[in-house]
């Protein structure tokens, strides 16, 4: 059997690959320093035999040896995330994203072992054709809008990893994340499906972001870490850049009704200008669609769960969180 290093494995989607991993017999080792993760979200695996975490920031370079020595192959999801963060914190933001990369991809030349590294739609930018394909061009907003630094952090990203892998044979793959919905996810920076399902438990208003007309495709966490997980075993994957999300687009607005229809909720819809929830002259997407053929042709892995049934999985956890809180 395999063993996972998971950096970011504490992480939302990080502690349900590693469930996945565990199920399936491997062993798991997981990196994380708690910045946006939370040790509840792998509490249920501690004590399991084949389960091992440390606390620890991916670029101490002494624990981050030992722990690449000692696995077969990594998982690289340790970042900044959350839109909330990235415009609050963009030194974090910048050098989390390329020195910890950088650090992962170092180590994992110098013991020769895989690395599975996480990307992020963001690098598409302002694309304007639809589907977004891997080898689209992407446009960035100014260097003046900090909102932008996250998605040139996570390009230089995947150009560092395509390099290791070109010039010195480091097995890569990259992974472009859409947005990816389910159980654990935080709506404390930013991320949309937590933040109204929070709200309408709550009978509290639902802030929608600019004027709800943006198109967004929501992917289950467990439909997303199965096309990791066997992308991760192809060799056909390596030096290969995937799309992983769901196709199926919905409104902001559409989104929110459905969450408030789901619950029952007496929520109110407000829809709050970008300057306000952000910072001035914020700039979003009108549209994020993966194109999914090139996932399809690779692994014929196919989004299963609806986001009907995401958005009642979502509903339950917080509830449950209510009763033990």
């Amino acid at each position: 059997m395999t063993h996972a290093l998971i950096t970011g494995g504490a992480g939302f989607i990080g502690s349900h690959l590693a469930d996945r991993l565990i199920a399936a017999g491997d062993t798991v080792t997981v990196i994380d320093n708690l910045s946006t993760g939370r040790y509840k979200n792998i509490a249920h695996l501690d004590g399991h035999p084949n389960f091992h975490y440390a606390i620890e920031d991916i670029r101490n370079i002494h624990v981050l040896d030992r722990l690449v020595s000692e696995c077969d192959v990594i998982f690289h999801l340790a970042a900044a995330v959350g839109v909330q963060k990235i415009i609050s914190q963009p030194i974090d933001t910048i050098e989390v994203n390329i020195g910890g990369t950088e650090v992962v991809l170092q180590t994992a030349r110098r013991y020769r072992k895989k690395v599975m590294v996480a990307s992020t739609s963001e690098v598409y930018g302002k694309g304007i054709r639809f589907p977004f394909h891997e080898d689209d061009d992407t446009v960035l907003g100014p260097t003046i809008r900090s909102r932008w630094s996250y998605a040139a952090s996570k390009a230089i990203d995947e150009f560092l990893a395509l390099a290791y892998h070109r010039e010195v044979g480091l097995p890569v793959v990259i992974f472009r994340l859409f947005n990816t919905v389910g159980p654990r996810q935080s709506g404390q920076y930013g991320m949309v499906l937590p933040r109204f399902v929070q709200a309408a438990l709550a009978n509290e208003p639902i802030s929608v972001y600019g004027d709800g007309e943006q198109q967004r495709c929501f992917c289950n966490v467990a439909d997303v870490v199965t096309a990791i997980h066997e992308l991760s075993q192809l060799p056909a994957a390596v030096g290969q850049v995937f799309n992983i999300g769901s196709n199926e687009e919905i409104t902001i607005m559409e989104l929110a009704q459905r969450v408030r229809q789901r619950t029952g909720s007496q929520s109110d819809i407000r829809l709050i200008p970008y300057d306000e929830a952000y910072e001035a002259g914020f700039e979003d997407f009108r549209r994020r669609i993966p194109s999914l053929d090139k996932i399809r042709q690779t692994t014929e892995w196919e989004p299963a769960t609806s986001l009907d049934t995401t958005i009642d999985q979502i509903i339950a956890y917080y509830r449950e969180e209510q009763t033990h809180a």
